[in-house]
């Protein structure tokens, strides 16, 4: 039985792909952003044999990279979903876990030190609550019958009902409801048997709720979840980077989201858009890039620089474009700008702006030297600065792309 678990689990790899734990995994390999070397997958050896696991890295903090094991109860669903490997037009093999087996074996795993955490996702068979219930006994049973005190992100079913999310926020360190489309009319385009978009955005609103009117006693270790959610960007033909944008502005400004993830779509043989084109990777570091500056530096979508189709320049980096608007041919004195107008400079970011407002409590700022030692990036910040009303000495400047 053992066995017959860890070959399912093994099944899983390619089905796993679409589900993203972690930023890093949907950024192309360019110098643009921090980034991991992460993958979706690792072998490790079981019984004398080695296994491809679902295995991917999250971000956690000091500690590094936090290894979790990535997998579904079932990859049946009865969703039609035109770009997902779950998608019940899909002529594929499933596999489907009790969630008895599902924590047996992840105890395993994660007592041979391969995995630390789990991602637990769905597919959706009998309705959402259904499935919602399977998955929330699948991390019941790890917490009190095997008394596992790590890390589980638990996946929101749609229509999942309120008391669900309430029993999930119990028992996770994370929570996420993926709601894919950021308009209801590319939602249809792309998933047109899922919940209207309205729906899915209501589980993220109860789990807000529930952080604001309840003790976080009640949730796991004294605290209540972080929350997330993922959107597949480029499956669709409707949803341009601005509706992308303005949604995430809104699930961070009223839902409290930690995390947006954008996942380029990529076509999988055997699902209705297996013959569209693979996302373009710049584009997603690009909405990634204008997500941060949202949720980081206190930017609104409209202070953005945007494209006559609304999209994003994805050749330049959405800081640099929105400074090159507001301060290149007015560029800002840096003794004299406050914290907003500072982190709005490529190369100046919050820990950056207050150093220099601290800074210019004792004496001004009078060359790009004195900028550099305080941690700003020269480079990037130079052609948008004035130094005591004059321009700062450019041969420090190179590109600022």
């Amino acid at each position: 039985m053992y066995m017959e678990s860890i070959e399912k689990l093994s099944a899983l790899v390619e089905d796993m792909a679409l589900e993203v734990t972690d930023q890093s995994l949907c950024l192309p390999k360019v110098k643009l952003l921090p980034r991991l070397d992460q993958h979706r997958e690792a072998r490790v050896s079981i019984n004398n044999d080695q296994w491809r696991l679902p295995i991917s890295y999250v971000s956690a903090g000091p500690g590094g990279p936090m290894p979790l094991l990535k997998t579904a109860l079932t990859t049946v669903c009865e969703n039609d979903c035109r770009y997902c490997s779950f998608s019940c037009q899909r002529d594929s093999p499933r596999q489907t876990f009790t969630p008895d087996e599902l924590a047996s074996v992840f105890m395993a795993v994660y007592e041979k030190k391969y995995v630390k955490g789990l991602f637990l996702s769905s597919g959706i068979t009998g309705g959402g609550v259904r499935t919602q219930d399977k998955i929330i006994a699948t991390a019941e049973i790890l917490r009190f019958r095997y008394r596992f005190q790590g890390y589980i992100h638990m996946k929101i079913m749609p229509g999942a009902e309120k008391a669900q999310v309430f029993r999930a926020m119990q028992l996770a360190d994370r929570v996420s409801i993926n709601l894919e489309a950021p308009t209801a009319l590319a939602l249809v385009e792309i998933a047109p048997s899922k919940p209207v978009l309205n729906q899915l955005d209501q589980r993220l609103y109860w789990v807000n709720q529930i952080r604001d009117s309840m003790h976080p006693y009640q949730g796991w270790k004294g605290r209540w979840p972080s929350s997330s959610t993922q959107f597949v960007v480029g499956s669709g033909e409707t949803a341009n980077d601005r509706d992308f944008i303005k949604l995430t502005q809104h699930l961070h400004q009223q839902r409290q989201l930690r995390r947006v993830y954008f996942s380029g779509f990529n076509p999988i043989q055997g699902t209705p858009f297996a013959e569209r084109p693979k996302q373009e990777p710049l584009r997603v570091l690009r909405l990634y890039q204008s997500a941060y500056l949202l949720r980081d530096y206190g930017y609104v979508a409209d202070e953005l620089s945007w494209q006559s189709d609304c999209s994003l320049d994805i050749h330049k980096d959405p800081k640099v474009s929105s400074a090159e608007r507001l301060f290149l041919h007015q560029p800002l004195e840096i003794n004299q700008a406050d914290y907003e107008q500072l982190i709005r400079i490529p190369g100046i970011g919050p820990k950056t702006a207050r150093v220099i407002l601290s800074e210019r409590k004792h004496h001004l700022i009078g060359d790009s030297s004195s900028l550099k030692k305080l941690g700003v990036n020269t480079n990037r910040a130079i052609p948008f600065l004035l130094l005591n009303g004059k321009k700062a000495d450019r041969q420090l400047q190179f590109s600022f792309y």
